[in-house]
């Protein structure tokens, strides 16, 4: 074939080639059309003669074509015939029948996708590029196709139509690039489900199940990097009904916030068992935080749910407000009281409170959920307002909505976390579960017969086993008597029920909490609290807002 007649119109070439037409060559470049003359100046006669190797301008083209290492195709015309292969394409192909359509000359093409790029580059008149396609033969290349113009015998262009129009396929084998790019791209996954495996592990494994919520919680980890972030969450039973919620977020990221978030969710959980108000809780973590790594700064909300109550009260460590919805769908935000962030120190925490009626839903959440580059804060705040407004049904069904409402993809910049509450509003047979009764303790020590009375009244009425009513008429008189005995008024005493427990606290205003301890066989005091933690599934004391303390006990209700 007459390679002379073809003509490749690479980007650029048109300049190149009238640049060199402009520039004067010398006398010497124009006689033996090798050496520029600078060059030829600089020779001797005692320089050894310069061997005989032809330039490229000498070599014909179809020479060059077949020692380059790249696969080369050359097709002609509209219906892409194929017109020339070189060495290297057979080597890894095997021969090919001239003059044939590319489709049956060329099927190794096919799974790479080049059939439909040959029409847009005969159209367009402009190269184009796939990279690392692979190809029958298991190897990698990256294919180029640049659009090819048949000359005439004087040198221009043709330009009659398609037919003197073709395709020159230049393929190049990057099967090693590719396998190093695939091991890398594997070892990234294999290191960030690593990361993630860690940063679960860190987290919950199961939420504990309060009776009187109900809950449910979302982790999502940020970006594709293996970098782990400092999110956390956990649901904790304080006992007496109670429950305390937390949600944080360790500043960066890598294994070091991971570490930093696991230690502070160990230690809330350690803090919580002494069943303190939430901005003392946060005060000894802002302590700790500090210790952990004083470069290590980490936000929290602490909140603790109590049912007698009906309210939600927390305290803030620099993170963003808790949203709550009520029945109707209408959303408030906990905005005060906030302090600054766990680590910096020299800040007095204080705990504030919202309504958490029957009916109602908490949202506590981190600020992957509601930052973005492009806008304000308070903005993504107001549209997860927006979004929980609307979005009903179970905790988890909650918090898949606020997600998606957000936006949040696996490709998400920041980590997620997300935790919903419900306090649902429970009525005919299931309200029948959940009971309340409470007594004011009047008098001196005639009040211990009348808490008793009271007690064995309620809990006839509550259908409780006879084993269980003793047992609950007990535990009323020793809290009566001990709280009479060491407390002050005003003093109360308060029965509860759910669908799984009998809880009894008795609350008086001195702030003194009992212990349990041994009583010698004189002593005329002292055994109360040892009943009741026998008979008993579980006690506590703790100390309660304005003064005072409660003192309590709990009983699991045998499952029918």
């Amino acid at each position: 074939m007459n390679f002379t007649r073809w003509s490749a119109r690479l980007p650029g070439t048109q300049r190149r080639a009238a640049a060199r037409t402009d520039t004067a060559l010398s006398p010497d470049r124009r006689a033996d059309g090798s050496v520029p003359a600078a060059r030829a100046e600089q020779l001797t006669d005692e320089d050894p003669p310069a061997p005989d190797v032809p330039s490229v301008d000498e070599l014909p083209v179809r020479d060059v074509l077949d020692r380059v290492p790249a696969l080369v195709a050359l097709l002609h015309g509209p219906e892409h015939r194929l017109a020339y292969v070189n060495d290297a394409y057979v080597s890894a192909f095997g021969r090919r029948d001239l003059g044939a359509r590319a489709s049956e000359a060329l099927p190794e093409l096919d799974e790479p996708g080049l059939f439909p790029l040959l029409d847009q580059v005969q159209r367009s008149g402009r190269p184009r590029t796939l990279k690392s396609r692979k190809a029958p033969d298991g190897r990698s290349y990256t294919f180029t196709c640049t659009p090819v113009t048949e000359t005439g015998d004087d040198g221009r262009d043709g330009r009659g139509g398609r037919d003197d129009r073709g395709v020159l396929v230049f393929a190049t084998d990057v099967t090693d690039h590719a396998e190093a790019a695939g091991r890398l791209r594997a070892s990234e996954r294999s290191q960030r489900e690593t990361a993630v495996t860690l940063q679960r592990s860190l987290l919950p494994q199961k939420l504990e199940e309060p009776d009187d919520l109900r809950v449910a919680a979302t982790y999502h980890p940020g970006g594709t990097e293996a970098a782990v972030g400092g999110d956390w969450y956990d649901v904790i039973t304080l006992g007496g009904g109670r429950t305390a919620l937390v949600i944080g977020d360790v500043m960066g990221r890598g294994v070091r916030a991971a570490a930093v978030m696991g230690q502070l969710r160990t230690a809330v959980r350690a803090y919580a068992r002494l069943d303190l108000p939430p901005h003392e809780v946060l005060q000894l973590l802002d302590g700790l935080a500090a210790e952990i790594d004083a470069n290590q700064i980490a936000t929290c909300v602490y909140a603790i749910h109590d049912p007698n109550e009906g309210r939600l009260v927390y305290a803030s460590a620099g993170h963003l407000p808790i949203l709550v919805r009520d029945e109707n769908g209408t959303v408030q935000r906990a905005d005060e009281p906030t302090g600054p962030p766990l680590g910096t120190g020299g800040w007095i925490h204080t705990s504030g409170s919202i309504a958490l009626p029957p009916g109602s839903t908490a949202v506590l959440y981190t600020d992957g959920l509601v930052e973005r580059r492009d806008e304000d804060l308070d903005e993504g705040i107001a549209a997860l307002e927006r979004a929980l407004s609307g979005a009903g049904g179970t905790p988890q069904v909650v918090c898949d909505r606020l997600i998606r409402s957000a936006g949040v993809t696996p490709d998400h910049d920041d980590d997620v976390a997300v935790l919903v509450l419900q306090h649902p509003a429970r009525r005919g047979a299931e309200a029948e579960l959940f009971r309340n009764a409470a007594l004011e303790l009047l008098g001196g020590v005639e009040a211990a017969p009348r808490a008793r009375a009271f007690a064995s009244g309620v809990l006839t009425s509550w259908r409780f086993p006879t084993d269980l009513h003793d047992l609950g008429v007990l535990a009323t008189s020793e809290l009566v008597a001990n709280s009479l005995q060491h407390g002050i008024p005003p003093m109360r005493l308060r029965l509860r029920r759910t669908d799984r427990r009998l809880i009894i606290e008795v609350t008086d205003g001195d702030d003194h909490l009992p212990r349990r301890r041994r009583a010698e066989p004189g002593d005329e005091s002292g055994r109360g609290i040892a009943i009741v933690a026998t008979i008993a599934t579980n006690w506590g004391s703790r100390r309660t807002p304005g003064g005072g303390k409660a003192v309590w006990c709990e009983f699991v209700l045998q499952k029918p």
